[in-house]
């Protein structure tokens, strides 16, 4: 995987001190984006979930479209970690490509899909509102469709995969479900249903 991109200017300044865990906030700040969206975000919100009063907020990020985009580079560097751990214990592309799909569904059920995605939640309400932040968008998902194509090349190779199948389609008709997934999550699934989906997603690759 590549190592993503570093939003321009995330913060409002270099070297200026900060009496805060940056990590621990921005992950309140995933919860609070995930679940009411950008444009429903207000900055009180953000200083709820990540602790801070609005001074120390404006001290470290010069707007709220600064702390979407750090915080969205976070939610990356810990989803690409996460899948990495995954990916690691599988041999075969089958396997990997069942640990993705696996990873996103144990995301999309109970109360955890109801939080929804960042990703896809920003996909839909950010594509014609803001180039920088509909960009960094449109690279977590080609990252994800690219890993995709790999794993499915990965099989055929190794013999797990059919090699009947076209390899970008299928690793779209793949992006496309686990999208899917987050989306569907919003609105109350079971792990039964979600995993359901995995194993009939698995039969494209045999």
């Amino acid at each position: 995987m590549n190592t993503p991109k570093i939003p321009t200017n995330p913060y409002r300044g270099p070297g200026r001190p900060r009496e805060f865990d940056m990590n621990a906030a921005l992950d309140g700040a995933i919860l609070v984006f995930r679940e009411g969206g950008y444009h429903a975000t207000s900055v009180a919100d953000l200083c709820f979930a990540m602790q801070l009063t609005p001074g120390s907020i404006y001290k470290a990020f010069s707007d709220k479209r600064a702390i979407f985009l750090a915080a969205f580079e976070r939610n990356t560097i810990l989803c690409i970690g996460a899948l990495r751990e995954l990916l690691a214990k599988e041999a075969t592309g089958a396997n990997k490509i069942r640990a993705v799909l696996s990873f996103y569904a144990e995301s999309s059920h109970g109360s955890e899909g109801r939080r929804g995605c960042l990703v896809t939640g920003s996909a839909m309400a950010l594509a014609t509102f803001d180039e920088e932040m509909a960009a960094q968008v449109q690279a977590s998902l080609q990252r994800v469709e690219h890993l995709l194509m790999d794993l499915v090349r990965l099989g055929q190779a190794d013999g797990s995969i059919t090699e009947k199948i076209d390899i970008d389609a299928t690793a779209r008709t793949l992006q496309c479900l686990l999208q899917g997934f987050r989306v569907i999550g919003k609105l109350g699934r079971t792990r039964t249903e979600m995993m359901a989906a995995v194993n009939e997603a698995m039969r494209l690759l045999s």
